[in-house]
């Protein structure tokens, strides 16, 4: 094999390598804003994008006013709503850019037809690793008083909204 035919191949696997880095799942430290579970359907909350007029909608998760979500459009032009209906698990997550995740699970039921459930995993603490890979991200968090063990959920995204 030739010097050039050498360096041709050389330069082809380094395309080909920083091609198969750039589309890699992406971890992040992600802190939780809310978290919410139902088996029956529910429009998620975001926090930071409700109706201002209900600050504390976190306090307050029977108040309408929390559901009536708006976002303000680039350029200031009239708000679109906010609104996900959802079933399962759903978190929304700050990102460390200031971007917020609505991540959504539907607890799974047994393939023999008896439908014991296994909710979805759900952090119960207020920083996780988030991978995000697609359409779906994988969600690790410390367990236990020392915090050794961990436990994750694989969780699909809902939306990814633009930071306030």
């Amino acid at each position: 094999m030739s010097k050039s035919n050498g360096t041709g191949i050389f330069i082809a696997i380094y395309c080909l390598a920083c091609c198969v880095g750039s589309v890699s799942a992406q971890k992040l430290d992600a802190t939780v804003l809310y978290r919410q579970n139902s088996d029956s359907g529910y429009s998620a909350l975001i926090p930071g994008y409700s109706n201002p007029t209900s600050p504390d909608c976190a306090a307050d998760v029977g108040n309408p006013a929390c559901y009536n979500a708006t976002q303000v459009t680039e350029g200031g032009s009239a708000p679109t709503p906010v609104s996900y209906n959802v079933i399962g698990t759903t978190l929304s997550l700050l990102l460390p850019d200031g971007r917020v995740a609505v991540l959504n699970c539907i607890n799974k039921y047994s393939s023999r037809g008896n439908y014991i459930s296994r909710g979805c995993g759900m952090p119960l603490v207020e920083h996780v690793q988030a991978e995000f890979k697609g359409k779906s991200a994988r969600l690790e968090w410390p367990v236990g008083s020392e915090g050794r063990k961990t436990e994750s959920e694989k969780y699909t995204i809902v939306a990814v909204l633009d930071k306030r």
